[in-house]
């Protein structure tokens, strides 16, 4: 695998280099992979946070390519992802490209896009193209790029080293399932994850995160009971095998599984809580 270093260019597969912003944390992981792809002009791939030290690494690297920044796409609008855009676009003149901004206040409200992409939208990227995969679940305006080679840029649809958080109102565990199924089958030869390093054995990580998903849904449904319970209390014993700081964070996916489970008829949502639906 290629090593993780911040603000430096470093190629991934055919026409794609990843450059990693210096936004480390809990939700980032090593930080936000920005990408460029393109074979004769280049699409940055979410630009990332706002960050000058990272607008000029982007710039820099463009520069050191030989090659000009001519669009910028993301795979959605959380506020690691996009907000570079604003600045990369006022130092090349760059077009935005990507999807809608949900109104749930945890959005990039920046973000303005001169075309809005949809599925199976073409982006023309410089003698090379994307295809544009709809893929809701993290956030229900979330984008995947397959590249004609099968490289596939997934945001945070699917991150390496870890699992994404499903957020509602905007975020849907139903979906979430939906967009993984989605994906299997499709030829990805390799992934390029919005966090973490390249993922090169598509098919097995999308199996393991359905299953996975599976699992902890199953232990959702196990620690319900036909009394209802809050999701700060159900939070503990659903996730017991995950660190008590992290049941903060833990809850916003925990939320998504009981939706889900509601409107498959096997939970529901009632006075004082969650409970089992008998």
């Amino acid at each position: 695998m290629a090593s993780l270093i911040p603000g430096q260019a470093t190629p991934i597969g055919p026409n794609a280099w990843r450059v990693l912003a210096r936004n480390p944390g809990m939700m980032t992981g090593p930080g936000t992979n920005s990408y460029l792809y393109g074979k004769d002009s280049l699409t940055v791939i979410d630009p990332g946070p706002e960050d000058h030290d990272h607008l000029q690494a982007l710039l820099h690297a463009a520069k050191d390519l030989g090659k000009p920044i001519s669009q910028v796409i993301v795979t959605h609008t959380h506020r690691d992802h996009s907000p570079g855009a604003l600045a990369l676009v006022a130092a090349t003149g760059a077009r935005c490209l990507g999807p809608f901004v949900p109104d749930d206040g945890l959005q990039d409200e920046s973000w303005q896009a001169d075309t809005l992409l949809a599925e199976g939208d073409q982006i023309d990227c410089g003698g090379t193209t994307l295809e544009v995969i709809e893929t809701p679940g993290h956030v229900s305006n979330h984008l995947c790029f397959l590249s004609d080679s099968g490289l596939l840029f997934t945001g945070d649809h699917l991150i390496q080293g870890s699992t994404v958080v499903i957020a509602p109102p905007s975020g849907s565990m139903g979906a979430y399932f939906a967009s993984l199924r989605k994906l299997q089958g499709r030829g990805i030869t390799m992934m390029a994850p919005g966090h973490g390093d390249v993922i090169d054995d598509p098919e097995t990580a999308l199996s393991h995160t359905l299953a996975h998903r599976q699992k902890r849904e199953d232990k959702v449904l196990d620690c319900l009971l036909p009394e209802a319970a809050p999701v700060n209390q159900l939070v503990k014993s659903v996730y017991n095998d995950v660190p008590a700081f992290l049941h903060g964070v833990a809850e916003f996916s925990l939320l998504a599984h009981l939706i889900k489970l509601a409107e498959d008829g096997k939970a529901e949502e009632s006075e004082g809580g969650w409970r089992r639906n008998e």
